[in-house]
């Protein structure tokens, strides 16, 4: 086993200066951050991290085996905005769930009660893969929380072999003999990010068993389970609020049919391809979506969609 004594020192809010040097964004010192919960029902809470002083404007939901970091960059680009983060239900510091249900409409009922007590006046809801089909139900069931949508990179016609990359990094080993053996896993499956950008992550998003060994923060349950995506396409129908998706241009899990589909519902969508962007965008390009969603969040007098 590893020492436990030689494992990196963790403060979540310490790699801001990182997140921001690393894609040259000026840095005048730490952004303003918090780590709040909230009780969502049924003796569980979920966790967020708040950034600012004022009322949220944007709340921000993760992809599955993520956690609310993986905007911390995202964030920054934006301008430091009063802004919501979501762990979702089973990941980052949010409770597992008994039953194992993160279904996108439990993931959805769970988000809708931190966003309430959080950001009920946000302006724009961004969901990424897992946290993108979860915001979909979400703008569909809630339209008074999702005033405009930001997709990363998902709809509910998912490219099975496209996503078999992530799977088969998610469903890769439970626990590693220490941080090292972890990131090194981590970096053999990411070649096109930086070492100092995946061991923030790491830290982000694993913890020390305290044997030795570690393991990831997400409940290894929190993949949707035996559920036919597909039946989603009737939650993105019902939605009235305009709609931006964003795709990775490198590689992506949504095929063209599924861009076509959406188009025929949404005749107003918003589509962009990001450069040199796989799945998740906001790790690999996060100067450039931020961007993309300033642009769009602006402009907040267009008609809905639908």
């Amino acid at each position: 086993m590893n020492d436990a004594s030689s494992d990196p020192v963790y403060d979540e809010f310490s790699f801001f200066v990182d997140n921001a040097r690393e894609v040259g964004l000026d840095y005048p010192g730490p952004p303003v951050v918090r780590r709040v919960g909230v009780d969502v029902g049924h003796g569980q809470r979920v966790s967020a991290l708040v950034w600012g002083h004022g009322r949220p404007e944007y709340v921000f939901i993760h992809g599955g085996a993520q956690n609310a970091h993986t905007w911390d960059t995202t964030i920054l680009a934006l301008g430091r905005p009063d802004a919501v983060a979501i762990d979702m239900p089973g990941h980052g510091h949010s409770d597992w769930r008994a039953d194992q249900d993160y279904s996108p409409a439990s993931n959805a009922a769970a988000v809708a009660r931190a966003i309430e007590a959080l950001a009920p006046q946000a302006h724009t809801v961004v969901g990424m893969s897992l946290g993108g089909l979860t915001s979909y139900v979400l703008a569909a069931t809630r339209a008074d929380l999702v005033r405009r949508l930001v997709i990363v990179d998902v709809t509910p016609g998912i490219d099975a072999q496209a996503a078999k990359r992530i799977t088969d990094f998610t469903n890769g080993p439970a626990a590693f003999d220490s941080y090292e053996a972890l990131l090194a896993r981590t970096i053999e499956h990411n070649p096109g990010r930086s070492e100092s950008s995946l061991r923030r992550g790491v830290l982000h998003n694993a913890r020390p068993a305290g044997d030795g060994t570690w393991v990831w923060r997400y409940d290894r349950h929190s993949a949707p389970r035996d559920q036919d995506l597909g039946a989603l396409w009737d939650h993105v129908a019902a939605i009235g609020c305009p709609i931006m998706l964003t795709i990775g241009a490198a590689w992506s899990v949504v095929d063209a049919d599924s861009v076509t589909r959406l188009r025929q519902l949404h005749p107003s969508v918003r589509v962009e391809y990001v450069d040199g962007a796989g799945h998740s965008i906001q790790g690999d390009r996060p100067v450039e979506l931020a961007r993309l969603i300033a642009d769009f969040s602006q402009r907040r007098g267009e008609p809905a969609t639908a």
